[in-house]
Protein backbone atom coordinates (compact mmCIF):
# COMPACT_ATOMS: atom_id res chain seq x y z
CA UNK A 1 0.00 0.00 0.00
CA UNK A 2 2.80 2.44 0.87
CA UNK A 3 4.66 1.75 -2.40
CA UNK A 4 1.52 2.46 -4.42
CA UNK A 5 0.96 5.71 -2.54
CA UNK A 6 4.56 6.77 -3.15
CA UNK A 7 4.17 6.01 -6.87
CA UNK A 8 0.89 7.90 -7.12
CA UNK A 9 2.42 10.98 -5.52
CA UNK A 10 6.01 10.63 -6.76
CA UNK A 11 5.49 10.14 -10.48
CA UNK A 12 3.47 13.33 -11.02
CA UNK A 13 5.96 15.30 -8.93
CA UNK A 14 8.84 14.05 -11.07
CA UNK A 15 6.91 14.83 -14.25
CA UNK A 16 6.04 18.37 -13.08
CA UNK A 17 9.67 19.01 -12.15
CA UNK A 18 10.84 17.81 -15.58
CA UNK A 19 8.16 19.90 -17.33
CA UNK A 20 9.39 23.02 -15.53
CA UNK A 21 13.09 22.35 -16.15
CA UNK A 22 12.73 21.37 -19.81
CA UNK A 23 10.09 24.01 -20.47
CA UNK A 24 12.37 26.74 -19.13
CA UNK A 25 15.10 25.60 -21.53
CA UNK A 26 13.15 25.06 -24.77
CA UNK A 27 9.90 26.94 -24.14
CA UNK A 28 6.35 25.89 -23.29
CA UNK A 29 5.15 25.31 -26.86
CA UNK A 30 8.17 23.18 -27.76
CA UNK A 31 7.74 21.17 -24.55
CA UNK A 32 4.12 20.36 -25.37
CA UNK A 33 5.06 19.57 -28.97
CA UNK A 34 7.85 17.26 -27.79
CA UNK A 35 5.42 15.39 -25.51
CA UNK A 36 2.98 14.88 -28.41
CA UNK A 37 5.71 13.78 -30.83
CA UNK A 38 7.16 11.23 -28.41
CA UNK A 39 3.68 9.81 -27.81
CA UNK A 40 2.92 9.42 -31.53
CA UNK A 41 6.32 8.02 -32.52
CA UNK A 42 6.44 5.80 -29.43
CA UNK A 43 3.04 4.24 -30.05
CA UNK A 44 3.93 3.64 -33.72
CA UNK A 45 7.13 1.87 -32.68
CA UNK A 46 5.25 -0.15 -30.06
CA UNK A 47 2.90 -1.29 -32.81
CA UNK A 48 5.86 -2.36 -34.96
CA UNK A 49 7.52 -4.26 -32.12
CA UNK A 50 4.18 -5.80 -31.15
CA UNK A 51 3.76 -7.22 -34.66
CA UNK A 52 7.30 -8.62 -34.51
CA UNK A 53 6.52 -10.23 -31.17
CA UNK A 54 3.30 -11.68 -32.58
CA UNK A 55 5.18 -13.17 -35.56
CA UNK A 56 7.77 -14.66 -33.22
CA UNK A 57 5.03 -16.11 -31.02
CA UNK A 58 3.32 -17.73 -34.01
CA UNK A 59 6.68 -19.18 -35.10
CA UNK A 60 7.12 -20.66 -31.60
CA UNK A 61 3.65 -22.20 -31.77
CA UNK A 62 4.39 -23.69 -35.19
CA UNK A 63 7.48 -25.33 -33.68
CA UNK A 64 5.16 -26.71 -30.97
CA UNK A 65 6.81 -24.64 -28.24
CA UNK A 66 5.20 -22.43 -25.63
CA UNK A 67 5.91 -18.76 -26.48
CA UNK A 68 6.62 -17.64 -22.90
CA UNK A 69 8.94 -14.78 -23.80
CA UNK A 70 6.54 -13.53 -26.46
CA UNK A 71 3.59 -13.51 -24.05
CA UNK A 72 5.52 -11.58 -21.41
CA UNK A 73 7.00 -9.31 -24.06
CA UNK A 74 3.54 -8.54 -25.45
CA UNK A 75 2.26 -7.55 -22.01
CA UNK A 76 5.35 -5.41 -21.51
CA UNK A 77 4.77 -3.69 -24.85
CA UNK A 78 1.18 -2.91 -23.87
CA UNK A 79 2.44 -1.35 -20.63
CA UNK A 80 5.09 0.59 -22.59
CA UNK A 81 2.41 1.97 -24.92
CA UNK A 82 0.44 3.11 -21.87
CA UNK A 83 3.52 4.86 -20.48
CA UNK A 84 4.23 6.54 -23.82
CA UNK A 85 0.67 7.85 -24.07
CA UNK A 86 0.87 9.40 -20.60
CA UNK A 87 2.22 12.94 -20.85
CA UNK A 88 5.63 13.23 -19.28
CA UNK A 89 9.32 12.75 -19.87
CA UNK A 90 10.06 10.19 -17.17
CA UNK A 91 7.25 7.87 -18.28
CA UNK A 92 8.39 8.30 -21.90
CA UNK A 93 11.94 7.26 -21.01
CA UNK A 94 10.70 4.16 -19.17
CA UNK A 95 8.32 3.37 -22.03
CA UNK A 96 11.05 3.68 -24.65
CA UNK A 97 13.34 1.44 -22.59
CA UNK A 98 10.58 -1.20 -22.52
CA UNK A 99 9.99 -0.94 -26.27
CA UNK A 100 13.60 -1.42 -27.39
CA UNK A 101 14.20 -5.20 -27.59
CA UNK A 102 17.65 -5.22 -25.97
CA UNK A 103 16.69 -3.17 -22.94
CA UNK A 104 13.37 -4.99 -22.65
CA UNK A 105 15.19 -8.33 -22.48
CA UNK A 106 17.58 -6.96 -19.83
CA UNK A 107 14.74 -5.56 -17.74
CA UNK A 108 12.61 -8.70 -18.03
CA UNK A 109 15.53 -11.01 -17.28
CA UNK A 110 15.55 -9.57 -13.78
CA UNK A 111 12.00 -10.80 -13.27
CA UNK A 112 12.17 -14.19 -14.96
CA UNK A 113 14.73 -16.76 -13.81
CA UNK A 114 15.47 -18.71 -16.99
CA UNK A 115 16.53 -15.50 -18.82
CA UNK A 116 14.46 -16.43 -21.89
CA UNK A 117 17.05 -18.68 -23.46
CA UNK A 118 15.31 -19.95 -26.57
CA UNK A 119 18.10 -22.33 -27.52
CA UNK A 120 17.90 -24.21 -24.26
CA UNK A 121 17.12 -27.86 -24.92
CA UNK A 122 14.45 -29.44 -22.78
CA UNK A 123 14.61 -33.10 -21.92
CA UNK A 124 11.36 -34.99 -21.68
CA UNK A 125 12.82 -37.70 -19.50
CA UNK A 126 14.21 -38.15 -16.03
CA UNK A 127 17.72 -39.54 -15.86
CA UNK A 128 18.34 -42.09 -13.14
CA UNK A 129 19.64 -45.53 -12.18
CA UNK A 130 17.68 -48.58 -11.13
CA UNK A 131 18.36 -51.83 -9.40
CA UNK A 132 16.25 -54.95 -9.78
CA UNK A 133 15.39 -56.09 -6.24
CA UNK A 134 13.07 -58.93 -7.14
CA UNK A 135 14.26 -62.42 -6.25
CA UNK A 136 14.29 -64.96 -9.11
CA UNK A 137 13.80 -67.87 -6.71
CA UNK A 138 10.40 -66.58 -5.56
CA UNK A 139 8.93 -66.66 -9.07
CA UNK A 140 8.90 -70.41 -9.71
CA UNK A 141 5.77 -71.35 -11.53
Amino acid sequence: MNTLLILIIGIPLIEIYLFIKIGSQIGAFNTVLLILVTAVIGVAYVRYEGLNTLKSGIAQLVKNEVPVYEIISGATLAFAAFLLILPGFATDIIGIMLVIPITRKIILSGFVKDNFSKNKKKNNYIDGDYEDISDDNDKKI
